[in-house]
């Protein structure tokens, strides 16, 4: 189902996160537009197309390329196809995700309602800010399970769903109780999953963090094998004063399959029985895409890989407005009239065909994550300055929406 397009972004020097910085669109949906042919209902895709063209255009593609840009690469053929994730026929879910922008409360706003600081925005300042759902609990002791006791643990969830959160959070844990872990985390901006989009991050890369962080100031071994021995030796000497170490790899849905593969010999690192280094991968949804145990090349990582997902908000929608709020010394029941939460909840709701077993199924899936809430609700209180409302109601909600189409 890929496009011709990623052949040709990447034949005029582009990357799939410039096009999309073009676009005005999500890393997320311009990826199913180029690689499944999945097309946003939200913009006439004539309109965008057009948008892509001049994007190509201006980076050198000639026109007889443009004519073929959207058509579809032919699939290699191979002996043994691996079965698919199941993944979205069409209608993808970022088309929600891509209305809500960034908003953040006006002045205004902030007067009209007597708050004193913005709930949405740098609002993280300590553990207590960390709302917890029990989705959220049962993911944050994974976490630290894993930092205090080893393991090989992925964290999926969709954009906006609070994964960064939980990291500090795991971070400010580990410092608080003063845990002997130590935190490693390779540099990830810019990391795809080839060279042709930006830089892949390998089992090189991630051994150079190792040692840099648990040993700084000592010089790398120039041979990937004596820097794999070097490595070992400073984690066995760091354990043995009792030191934990733990590697996290945020944006790991980005990291190529190889040094996924990889991940096992970085996992197995040990002395005797013990293991010398854990491992936290965190990522969006493609990540579980790509740890599907039909693919042979990760199977022994997926084998030794616990997962652990952050769903939806869904009934813990109001509970988070309200400490949001709380926290923020302001009065929800004085800003939210009766249905506005219930109007959160079904606006950020879309339906979605997938392909189950040769067949196509809709499917009503929910967009109610964090990141979505915060940008709904504060267009809608700026929103509700503008006609002079004391409350934010369901129709406010949904203007909020629509001022975003």
């Amino acid at each position: 189902m890929t496009l011709k397009l990623k052949r040709v972004l990447a034949g005029v020097g582009q990357t799939q996160a410039a096009l999309a910085r073009h676009l005005r669109l999500s890393d997320g949906l311009v990826a199913q537009m180029v690689n499944h042919d999945f097309w946003p209902k939200s913009i006439p895709t004539e309109a965008l197309q057009e948008r892509i063209h001049a994007f190509l255009r201006a980076h050198g593609a000639d026109e007889s390329t443009l004519k073929t840009v959207f058509e579809k690469l032919a699939e290699p053929r191979c002996s043994a196809a691996l079965p698919a994730p199941h993944q979205p026929e069409a209608n993808d879910p970022e088309d929600v995700h891509m209305l809500l922008r960034k908003q953040t409360l006006t002045r205004e706003a902030k007067t009209h309602f007597r708050i004193p600081r913005d709930p949405f925005t740098d609002e993280m300042r300590g553990d207590a800010d960390v709302f917890t759902s029990d989705d959220i609990r049962y993911v944050r002791a994974a976490m630290r399970q894993v930092a205090k006791h080893g393991g090989l643990l992925a964290v999926i969830a969709e954009s906006g769903a609070g994964k960064s959160t939980l990291r500090h959070d795991l971070a400010e844990w580990i410092n608080a109780n003063d845990e002997p872990v130590t935190i490693i985390e390779p540099y990830v901006l810019g990391m795809e999953d080839t060279d042709n989009k930006g830089r892949m991050l390998r089992a090189a890369d991630i051994t150079g963090a190792v040692i840099r962080r648990v040993a700084p100031g000592t010089r790398l071994r120039a041979s990937h094998q004596d820097r794999s021995e070097q490595m070992h030796d400073i984690l066995r000497a760091s354990a043995q004063v009792g030191r934990k170490h733990l590697l996290i790899i945020e944006e790991a849905h980005c990291l190529a399959t190889p040094t996924l593969k990889h991940l096992k010999r970085f996992y197995e690192v040990q002395e005797g029985f013990k293991k010398l280094l854990a491992i936290i991968l965190i990522g969006q949804t493609e990540l579980e895409w790509k740890l599907s145990e039909h693919n042979p090349e990760v199977r022994e990582v997926v084998q030794r890989c616990e997962f652990a997902r952050l769903g939806p908000l869904g009934p813990a929608l109001e509970p988070y407005l309200r400490h949001k709020f709380t926290r923020a010394d302001a009065d929800f029941d004085g800003i939210f009239a009766p249905g506005a939460v219930p109007a959160i909840n079904e606006l950020l709701r879309t339906s979605i065909t997938r392909r189950v077993r040769g067949q196509s199924q809709a499917q009503s899936i929910s967009l109610c994550y964090p990141l979505a809430v915060n940008n709904l609700v504060s267009g809608a209180m700026n929103q509700a300055v503008r006609i002079g409302a004391p409350k934010v109601t369901a129709e406010l909600i949904a203007a909020a929406v629509r001022r975003e189409e």
